[in-house]
């Protein structure tokens, strides 16, 4: 428990002239029961690292702590809640340690000893990026709790067939399980966003669904899903000979990309590296 009570988030925001900022991609969860919830999604917290991005007013970090965290370790850019971070970490000392900077530049495999785990209410305009730069790391982590809007999450765990089968579908599922969770209403969040969010639990394979490599597997996924509604022997041309390329991987010619299963996928990937 904290050493001395603090003060309710809402206060905390005023004090602090902590409007939220849209170039930031902030939307503040204000709701205890719901970052209660979240934090206890992200199972056992009590060895190694658990490491929050974009914590803003501190309401996920502060139930991260209440569940029993040994380390959180928050990445925050804005200046004004990285004041309130440390306001927090005064509370709970030694065990919330507030690093200033951007989550794009930082490197959250080196933070904190492992295990390490990502636990996140994600600002929406960088949360694909962040997460296709932690899925090129996933053996650094134990798991990822992270919040996005209900689409992102549908496409994550989208199936071949499925409208919202795409890129991000094959890439995330070949390197990780997912589990979306719940959704959290708009209503829940100040300012409110334009849509629904959802909260997943992606856990990195011990070994991936197939030995290739993921700057393959983005490759063929790109130029596949680029042109979705075409067959794969003219949207895979852009990586060259695609009737041969698609024969190697014993694929057909005339199926189209969300046909595909993500070890057909993988099976691309590593004919690609093999022309090479």
């Amino acid at each position: 428990m904290a050493e001395h009570p603090l003060p309710p988030l809402r206060d905390v925001i005023k004090a602090h002239g902590l409007a939220a900022r849209k170039s930031l991609g902030q939307h503040f969860l204000f709701d205890l029961n719901l970052t209660g919830r979240i934090a206890r999604s992200a199972g056992d917290l009590s060895a190694g690292t658990t490491i929050e991005i974009g914590p803003g007013p501190g309401g996920l970090t502060r139930a991260l702590l209440e569940a029993g965290a040994r380390l959180v370790i928050a990445v925050e850019r804005d200046d004004r809640a990285v004041l309130i971070q440390r306001e927090i970490a005064e509370a709970y000392p030694g065990r919330l340690e507030v690093v200033a900077g951007d989550a794009l530049a930082i490197d959250a495999s080196t933070l904190g000893d492992a295990p390490r785990r990502i636990v996140a209410n994600l600002p929406y305009n960088i949360s694909t990026a962040l997460l296709i730069g932690w899925l090129r790391q996933a053996d650094a982590f134990e798991s990822l709790t992270l919040m996005f809007q209900k689409e992102v999450v549908d496409r994550l765990a989208a199936a071949p067939g499925d409208s919202d089968y795409g890129r991000l579908s094959v890439i995330t599922q070949w390197r990780c399980d997912v589990r979306p969770l719940f959704n959290i209403a708009r209503e829940a969040f100040t300012p409110p966003p334009k849509v629904v969010s959802t909260v997943v639990h992606l856990v990195p394979r011990a070994l991936p669904l197939a030995p290739v490599r993921m700057e393959s597997l983005e490759k063929v996924t790109a130029a596949a899903f680029g042109q979705r509604r075409k067959m794969l022997r003219s949207s895979l041309k852009a990586l060259g000979d695609s009737d041969a390329l698609l024969e190697a991987a014993s694929i057909s010619p005339t199926v189209r990309a969300e046909e595909l299963t993500v070890a057909e996928f993988c099976a691309l990937a590593k004919a690609l590296d093999a022309r090479r």
